[in-house]
C-alpha cells in the first residue's frame, strides 16, 4: 500500500494528553505559546529567533498541514485532556518511507515545563511509529548543551549512537554546533520492512 494511503488517527491519547495533527486555524494558539516561551526556545530553535506575526505563523501551520496530507512530514500539537490547553509541539520529521525511518522533534510551552508532558507525548509517539507506521528506526537529535531536550531520549531508553561534530548551526546562526543522535530500532530479526512505492 502506498504510504499516501496510510490512515492517521484524529488523535493519539495518553493518560493526560492528546496529540493531534496541526490544523488550519491553530496559528493564534501557536503565536501565544511562542511569545510566552521565546526566551527559552530561541536558544535552540531557529524559528523562535525571528519575530513572526500571527498571520505568518498561521501560514506555516497551513504549509505543515499540506505536508501532513502528502505524508511528507507529520507536525503534531499536544494538548492537555482535562482542559484542552496547548502544551507544545511534536512530530515525525525527515521521513524516509523506504527505510521507514522517522525523527521525532518537540518543544514545550515554558508555562508547562517540568510536568513530564513532553516525555509522555514522545513515548506515545514512539510507540505509534513502531506499531502503526511500522518504523524500523526512530531518531531524536539535539544539541549536547540542551540538557532538557537530552533528558527525553535518555529517560525513554533511546540509545545514544554518537555525537556529530560541527554538524549544524546554532539557532541564532552565529556558531557551529555538535549534534547528539539518539535512536530506537525495530529489534526482531525478521521484521525489517521496506516499501518500493514512493508515489
Amino acid at each position: 500500500m502506498s504510504y499516501l494511503l496510510i490512515e492517521f488517527p484524529e488523535r493519539i491519547e495518553t493518560e493526560r494528553l492528546y496529540i493531534r495533527p496541526c490544523h488550519p486555524g491553530d496559528g493564534p494558539t501557536l503565536y501565544d505559546s511562542i511569545q510566552a516561551s521565546r526566551e527559552e526556545l530561541k536558544k535552540w530553535l531557529p524559528f523562535a529567533n525571528k519575530e513572526q506575526t500571527v498571520e505568518e505563523i498561521e501560514e506555516g501551520v497551513r504549509k505543515s498541514f499540506s505536508a501532513f496530507i502528502t505524508r511528507e512530514d507529520f507536525r503534531l500539537h499536544i494538548y492537555r485532556k482535562e482542559d484542552d490547553v496547548f502544551i507544545g509541539s511534536t512530530g515525525l520529521h525527515r521521513i524516509n518511507w523506504s527505510v521507514r525511518k522517522f525523527e521525532i522533534g518537540y518543544w514545550c510551552d515554558t508555562r508547562h515545563h517540568k510536568n513530564g508532558f513532553i516525555s509522555e507525548a514522545v513515548e506515545a509517539l514512539t510507540k505509534f511509529a513502531f506499531e502503526t507506521l511500522e518504523a524500523n528506526r526512530v531518531e531524536i537529535r539535539c544539541d549536547p548543551d540542551n540538557i532538557s531536550s537530552k533528558k527525553i531520549p535518555e529517560r525513554l531508553n533511546f540509545t545514544l549512537e554518537g555525537t556529530l561534530r560541527n554538524d549544524s548551526m546554532s539557532a541564532d546562526g552565529t556558531t557551529i554546533r555538535d549534534t547528539c543522535v539518539f535512536s530506537k530500532i525495530r529489534e526482531t530479526s525478521n521484521s525489517f520492512k521496506t516499501t518500493t512505492d514512493t508515489h
